[in-house]
């Protein structure tokens, strides 16, 4: 008879997807759920941009940018000025240069392979996890939806902290960002090929969660148990 065991090494869920797919509110329920520790990679992105900014530099600038990104601090993550959309915008340019994503790296995957105690796990979301930052994952999902249903959550969330939003706008921004980030040379987003996609357009956080978790603590059980 085969006997469980402890896990001998973190447990890596890397989730992947577009902006408002909904990636970051399942990442966050899956790592309440099962204990784990959680990292909003697009947060370290948006923390370098912000730096850029606040120093009146160009995103677009690979020095000026790779620099910002070497002075990222987990403690920066919880600024609430890195959800504006200045900030958004400039986080989106700055990812896409391979110096500012080599010089992110090592902390993302630091991160996976020693998550802050006592999680025995991490959870990963963005937009390469599954692909570069943490390709043997113990489960990849990409999650995704309609354009315009991103759109949509968008601009309520925005209206929801009194910010004005016009949908036209956003779903332009958006569409502008997807291409951005599918196109761009380091780290494109894409579909890792064992990855579970979820299509979110028609699905609610409830119904997407319990498929992620069922998912997850499958595969956690077979890990235990190997």
């Amino acid at each position: 008879m085969s006997r469980r065991k402890p896990l001998t090494c973190a447990f890596v869920v890397a989730i992947d997807g577009p902006a408002a797919s909904g990636k970051g509110t399942l990442a966050r329920s899956l790592a309440e759920h099962f204990g784990f520790a959680h990292l909003d990679t697009g947060a370290l992105y948006r923390a370098t941009a912000r730096l850029v900014l606040d120093a009146a530099g160009d995103p677009a600038d690979p020095g000026t940018a790779e620099a910002a990104a070497r002075r990222v601090d987990p403690r920066l993550l919880e600024d609430a000025r890195l959800r504006g959309d200045e900030v958004a915008a400039a986080a989106s340019v700055v990812a896409a240069i391979p110096e500012v994503r080599d010089a992110l790296l090592a902390l993302q995957q630091n991160f996976a392979l020693h998550p802050p105690v006592p999680a025995r796990g991490a959870i990963l979301d963005g937009r390469d996890i599954g692909t570069v930052i943490c390709p043997q994952a113990d489960v990849k999902l990409f999650i995704t939806a309609s354009t315009e249903a991103r759109a949509s959550r968008r601009v309520k969330e925005l209206r929801e902290q009194g910010a004005a939003a016009i949908y036209e706008d956003v779903l332009q921004d958006l569409t502008l960002r997807d291409t951005r980030d599918s196109k761009r040379r380091a780290a494109p987003l894409a579909v890792a090929p064992d990855a579970k996609v979820i299509d979110t357009t028609m699905l609610d956080a409830d119904i997407v969660f319990q498929c992620a978790s069922e998912l997850v603590a499958r595969t956690l059980k077979e890990k235990e148990w190997q």
